[in-house]
C-alpha cells in the first residue's frame, strides 16, 4: 500500500551504536554514506515499494532485471561530532536530475541542529547492455510523491 504523505517517508530516525563509532567515539566516516543509502531504501520501503521491486535479488529473481540504478556519485559532510547513543533525525530530499538520474540528499539532524549531510546520486541504465534508460516508473512515481507539497526545495 503507498502511503499519501511524504512526512512518513521522507523523515526517518537512526539511533547511532557502539559499532558505528571509530576508536575516538564518534561515527566513522562510512557510515554516514551507508546511512544514506539505507534511509533511500527504507523511504521506498516505507512509500509502498518492495525492495525486490527495485534491487536484483539474485538467483530468486523470476524475471530478469532490467533496469540497474548504480551509484555515479556521493559526498558527506560532517558539522558535529557524531557520537555514541545519538538520536538522528533524518530528513531526504529526493529530486530527478534528468532522464535518467535521480539523486537523494541527507540531512542528519540531532536535537534540530544540522551534523552531518550526505548526497547519493544514481543514473538508470539497462541491466543488460548497461547503457543509459529511462528511471523505472516506480521510481518516477516516489520522486513526484516525494515532491507534493514539501515548500522550499534544498536541505
Amino acid at each position: 500500500m503507498i502511503s499519501n504523505n511524504p512526512e512518513q517517508w521522507l523523515h526517518l530516525e537512526r539511533i547511532v551504536r557502539f559499532g558505528d563509532t571509530d576508536a575516538a567515539g564518534v561515527l566513522h566516516f562510512h557510515h554516514l554514506l551507508r546511512w544514506c543509502h539505507e534511509a533511500w531504501e527504507e523511504s521506498l520501503e516505507k512509500y509502498g515499494l518492495n525492495s525486490s521491486d527495485i534491487f536484483p535479488i539474485g538467483f530468486q529473481q523470476q524475471e530478469p532485471f532490467l533496469v540497474a540504478l548504480p551509484v555515479v556519485h556521493c559526498e558527506a559532510d560532517f558539522r558535529l561530532p557524531i557520537k555514541t547513543g545519538d538520536h538522528l533525525e533524518i530528513l531526504l530530499l529526493p529530486e530527478k536530475t534528468g532522464t535518467g538520474g535521480f539523486q537523494v540528499q541527507s540531512k542528519f539532524q540531532r536535537g534540530g541542529g544540522d551534523v552531518g549531510f550526505g548526497l547519493i546520486r544514481h543514473l538508470a541504465i539497462n541491466a543488460q547492455t548497461r547503457e543509459r534508460c529511462d528511471l523505472p516508473e516506480k521510481i518516477q512515481l516516489w520522486l513526484e510523491a516525494s515532491s507534493v507539497n514539501l515548500g522550499p526545495r534544498s536541505l
